[in-house]
Parts: C-alpha cells; structure tokens; sequence
C-alpha cells in the first residue's frame, strides 16, 4: 500500500469524501469557526508578526530558467482539498509530465501539448472545511503525495496563497506547511511568508497576496510589493494572483462604487498599475474568464477539489471596467439545470433531515390538538382546532415568529429589499409542512391504526388508559419527526433552486447543499521564447469515482482511474494567448 511522507497510508477506499456542509454537526462547525474567525481575525493578524520576524527575498528569480526550447511552464490550482477523487484527480493530472489536450467540444482540431510547470501555485482555500494538521494531511497531502511523492531534478517549486479556510486557524497550520522550506508531494516549497513574488521569464511576474478574512492586504505587505515594483522594468507585465475574485463580487455588488476601498485596490491601481495584464483568483469552485477590449484577462479558476459553485449567479456577464464574459465552465444552462437538484436535497445531504425534523415536532408540539379523527374533508375544523390551541399557548406564536425570523435572517442579501418577503415565505412554507405532517402523523396513528380513537367528553383523556395515550404521543411525535426528516429538505430545496435560479440569491447555498465533486480545472501558463504568454484552462467535467493501484514507483501517480462514466481533461477552451 502506497505511503506518504509522513508514514500515513493513502488508500483510496477509505478516502475522505465531499464535506458535507448541510450535516448538522457540520453546521455547528462552520458556524463556529466563521465566528471565532471574525471575532478573532483581524485581531491576531499573523502578518504583521511574519513582517518582522520572516525575513523574505524580495522576490524569488525563475527569469533565467528555461526549457532549451527557451519555454516556461507553470501551473495555478486553486481551492483544494475537499474530497479525495476530486482532489487526486487534479493533482494526478498536475503530476504528469506531459498532458495532450483536445479543447472540448472540436473534435478535429489536433490536440495541444502542455507539459508540467516548473513552479505549482496553489491560490487559496488549500482544505476545506477548516484549516488544521490533521485535516491539511487527509484532504490535501495524502492525495497530492499519492499523486507524485518525488520528481526528479529539477523538482518543481511550491508557492501558496491563503484563502479565508486557511485562516481558520490564524494561519497557523499554513505557516507550519508551506512556510517550513519543506518538501511536499515531490514539490520544495521556498516562501516563508503567506505573500510573495515570483520573477519569471520574459519580463514576466506572478505577485500572490494574502487578502486575510478581510478582502484587503496589510501595510507591511503593501511595502513588500511596493519595493518588489522598483525592480520592474517600464515593460514588464503581471500575473496577480488574489484569493478571491474581487471583481464577480464588485460587478454583483448593490451600492455604488469601488468594492475594494482598501490597500489590495491601492496596490493594484497605483503599485503595479497597467502592468497587470492577467488577474486570477479562486473562492468560486468553477471557471470564468473575463476580458476587456486591450486583451487583459480577469480568470476565475477555482476549481481544484471543491464542491462546485453555479456560473449563472451571481450573474457577471460585464464588469464594471469594462470586462466582459468570454467563457464559463460549466456553461450558464448547465449550470441552472444542476441547480434542480436541490429538490431531491435529501439525497445529497440526508442528515439535514435531522434539523428540519425536530423543527417540525416542536412546532407540532407547540400548537398540539385532537385532529387525529379529522380528514381532509373537515380542514376548516382542523384548522380551527389548531388556532385555537394556539391561542391558548402563547409561546406556539413565540416558536413561529422566531422561525419565520430565523429565516428572514438567513436569506441571502442579494434579495435587497425583498429580503424579509423571501425570508417570511420560506419561513411559512416550513410551518405549513409542518402542520400538515403533524396532522398527517396523528391522523395514521388515530384513525389509520387505530390507537386511542375514542376520548372522553371534555376531549382530553383516553378512554382506553394511559399506556394508549402514551403510545398514540410517542407514534404521532415519531411519524412527525419522520414526515419532518423528508419533507423539510424539500421545502428548503425548492427555495434554494427558487432563489439561485430565478432571482440569482443563494448561489453559496445551493450548491453547497449539493457537494458536487464535478466539473473541476485549473490552469496551465506557458511564456514562450518571444514573451507571449499562453494561459491552457483545462477541465475534468466528470471525475473518477474507482480507482486502480499502479505500483509505478514515488515518481508516478499510485492510482489511476477505474471509473468508465469518468471523462478525461480537456482544454475548456482554446488556449488564451496574450
């Protein structure tokens, strides 16, 4: 059985599968961590203390490191690290020496040779869901070292920025990682700070930040790059690398104005200016490329391992510079039709049925009252029944205004305005369930079996004893509880299929709840002898679910697909030449 370097074994049918987010105590998790990240965050800012303490060249040369060809090659991944065939899928295909590509959808055209770079850039979000030792290992190390453990000379470089996952921890873990001069999946990495600057050939340069929690870069780092940029030349040109994709979320923004008001806007505008010519970021799991009339490219490549994120909200098609839509993968239709699959949401995060099931006993409980004998032909009496069970228990309207508040709460800005209407809705359509499943329960356990039909004339006792009664609470609660478990994931997917396909709110959301381990990319950069620089987006659209041992050796990947419905990588499409 194949090994890592740290002695963990790395067997792909015990594999970590797709988190899932919707899982309750995945929830709870998430929650936290968001919490203490925030409250915490900005206050314990581990780059000032890597200012002062990590002394880093001001940039890290690959100017004179060719192929004899005189090319350059290097490759960007982004967000990483969730479950292992998607994850393994990426880095197998980054550990091949050399990839033959078709672009997808032209059949005639010959294939495109690309090899494996010279430097991996990882551009964020490296695990999910949380950075620490134990989860970087499972979810990132054991598939990319099962993917390549060693190389032969020259081994390629390591860089990596931090996303918001990553910060999780107060970078603690990252630094530990990546920022140790260590070698990892046959790959030495050289930073010892979560920022750097790579100076490539042909007057090219690749500058990483690390945006924190916050969307912005820290004085000392705006200084680093500030004296990075005083060893350009009038012509050189730039390949930024930002953990997020500052302009999708500008062009989707509701106030007016620039959305990074903030040192990360400084260093772009008026550090390294028009000498920009590619910006690429991840945060969104899909890809999208923008680019503006002088040729300048905006890519979203976010890809690397993570539950996919729709391409049709939030909607983007032109930027507020001016850049427009030139591709998406997948395409806007596909992506909408994927989105329907939040209405079998229990399929793919079944235990969320947990929540929405005690949800619906305790609003049953709350507003309790003898309908178990009433059909459907007598709804008025039920209804009269229940409200006037209601009335007389004050804390029943308590439980479903903090139920309708909750949601209002929880639904997505992009509603504006219509927020606490979408929020109200969805919050109504849970306590409707409800009391059509509690009715539904109480009626099979009344009238379908049976159990203590008859009551006494205040309508309050069995007639038949306690232990009936006790079993008719018990039966009707679970029955509840059980209608709760399957008809509550579907009320919550059809508002999120509702609110990421018709008013483009919920994209996170939606998709998370689906954890979809398809559609997967990253990026292959070639700078050619004259200095044209090629960008090759490749795409895996569906990935291995079966895999093969190999037993190739520390220099190959130890597993290869078994899988027939998986589709090999292909270019998304033609390759982009600036």
């Amino acid at each position: 059985m194949p090994m890592s370097d740290s002695g963990t074994a790395t067997n792909p049918h015990r594999h970590a599968g797709m988190v899932r987010w919707l899982h309750p105590a995945q929830l709870l998790r998430t929650g936290l961590d968001a919490l203490v990240a925030a409250v915490f965050g900005a206050r314990a800012d581990h780059r000032l203390i890597e200012a002062v303490v990590r002394p880093q060249a001001p940039y890290f040369d690959y100017s004179q490191e060719t192929l004899p060809e005189g090319d350059f090659w290097l490759d960007y991944v982004a967000d990483t690290g969730d479950g292992w065939d998607s994850t393994y899928t990426v880095a197998r295909l980054l550990a091949l020496p050399e990839l033959k590509l078709p672009v997808r959808g032209i059949s005639h055209a010959e294939p495109h040779d690309t090899q494996r770079g010279r430097i991996l850039v990882l551009g964020g979000d490296g695990v999910y869901p949380g950075a620490s030792r134990e989860t970087y290992e499972e979810r990132l190390i054991q598939p990319y070292e099962a993917a390549m453990r060693r190389s032969p000379a020259p081994s390629p470089d390591l860089f990596v920025i931090p996303g918001n996952h990553d910060w999780y921890d107060g970078l603690s873990a990252f630094m530990r990682l990546f920022c140790a001069n260590r070698w990892i999946a046959g790959r030495r990495t050289r930073q010892s700070r979560s920022y750097f600057a790579l100076k490539l050939p042909q007057n090219w340069w690749l500058i990483g930040t690390d945006v924190q929690l916050n969307s912005d870069i820290d004085v000392p780092q705006v200084e680093y790059f500030r004296e990075v940029a005083q060893h350009m030349g009038p012509d050189d040109r730039v390949i930024l690398c930002n953990a997020e994709p500052a302009w999708i979320l500008a062009a989707t923004a509701r106030r007016k104005g620039s959305y990074l008001e903030n040192n990360l806007e400084y260093l772009q505008e008026k550090v390294l200016g028009r000498r920009i010519s590619v910006f690429l970021a991840g945060d969104l799991h899909h890809y999208r490329r923008h680019e503006d009339a002088a040729g300048r490219q905006k890519i979203t490549a976010g890809g690397g391992g993570a539950f996919l994120h729709p391409t049709h909200a939030p909607a983007a098609h032109v930027l507020r510079d001016g850049y427009r839509l030139q591709k998406s993968f997948p395409d806007e239709r596909t992506s909408r039709k994927l989105a329907r699959k939040n209405l079998f949401l229990i399929r793919y995060s079944p235990l969320f049925g947990l929540m929405t099931g005690a949800l619906y006993l305790l609003l049953a409980l709350a507003a309790y009252a003898e309908v178990g004998s009433l059909g459907l032909s007598q709804l008025g009496q039920v209804v009269m029944a229940v409200a006037n069970s209601m009335v007389s228990r004050p804390w029943t309207m308590v439980l479903g205004l903090a139920t309708i508040g909750g949601l209002i709460g929880l639904a997505d800005s992009h509603f504006g305005k219509w927020r606490w209407l979408a929020g109200t809705l969805h919050g109504l359509g849970h306590i409707a369930a409800a009391f059509f499943t509690a009715w539904g329960g109480t009626y099979l356990t009344v009238s379908g079996l049976g159990i203590c039909p008859e009551l006494t004339a205040d309508g309050l006792h069995c007639t038949a004893g306690w232990m009936h009664l006790a079993g008719k609470f018990l039966l009707s609660s679970g029955f509840t509880f059980l209608g709760g478990f399957l008809v509550g994931p579907f009320v919550m997917g059809l508002y999120l299929w509702l609110s990421v396909n018709f008013f483009g709110a919920h994209s996170n959301e939606a998709f998370i709840s689906l954890a979809l381990p398809d559609w997967k990319n990253f990026l292959r950069l070639h700078i050619a002898k004259d200095g044209r620089l090629t960008v090759y987006p490749v795409g895996i659209e569906r990935v291995p679910r079966k895999w093969k041992a190999t037993r190739a050796g520390p220099y190959a990947p130890a597993f290869e697909p078994d899988d027939p419905k998986a589709t090999p990588p292909v270019l998304i499409e033609p390759p982009i030449r600036l």
